[in-house]
């Protein structure tokens, strides 16, 4: 009983890691990356699609990016997939090749991004710190209902607080390396 309490906690611990590391791959750095534009959703026929399943997406150097469309109708919805999303990027066509090329990011910039990332690391602690919660009140109901001991109970928290630390240690480590990628220059 006490062991599937600390497994899930321990399996939903690190899906908000996992998550966090999902969500700061989105975050623009100096570098270019395909990452940027996955999650833009292109109109294809009528219905939204993840514009990596419309095109092929590729870094060409540290500063841009190359998008080509599988059908050559899809140029003109994947430019304005582009121009509608929150990335502030242009979309420089030749063809059915669309060129993105990023701009350098201003030191303001990037400490903007820099506290977006923090946010999203705070989040994530939140996230594991209600995980902990949880898995603390099953221990007690346990406790309640009289099916383990007081030993037992205690050691099962002090066990969930070290998965919360790891975890906890975890996020921080992820926000640390977004950071330091962020402020590169």
């Amino acid at each position: 009983m006490i062991s599937d309490i600390h497994k899930d906690a321990q399996a939903r611990m690190t899906k908000s890691v996992e998550a966090l590391r999902h969500d700061l791959s989105k975050v623009r750095t100096g570098r270019a990356s395909t990452a940027l534009v996955d999650h833009l959703k292109v109109n294809y026929y009528g219905s939204d699609m993840p514009l990596s399943q419309v095109a092929s997406i590729a870094v060409n150097d540290a500063r841009s990016l190359t998008i080509t469309p599988w059908e050559k109708q899809m140029v003109g919805p994947v430019e304005k997939a582009i121009l509608a999303s929150d990335l502030g990027l242009t979309p420089n066509t030749a063809g059915t090749v669309i060129r993105i090329n990023l701009p350098a990011l201003t030191e303001e910039r990037r400490k903007e991004l820099s506290k977006h990332v923090h946010g999203e690391g705070e989040d994530a602690k939140v996230a594991i710190r209600n995980i902990r919660r949880d898995a603390n009140h099953h221990v007690k109901e346990l406790l309640k209902d009289k099916q383990i001991t007081e030993d037992e109970a205690s050691k099962s928290e002090i066990d969930i607080q070290k998965l919360t630390d790891k975890a906890i240690k975890d996020v921080d480590d992820v926000v640390r390396s977004k950071e330091q990628e962020l402020m590169a220059v």
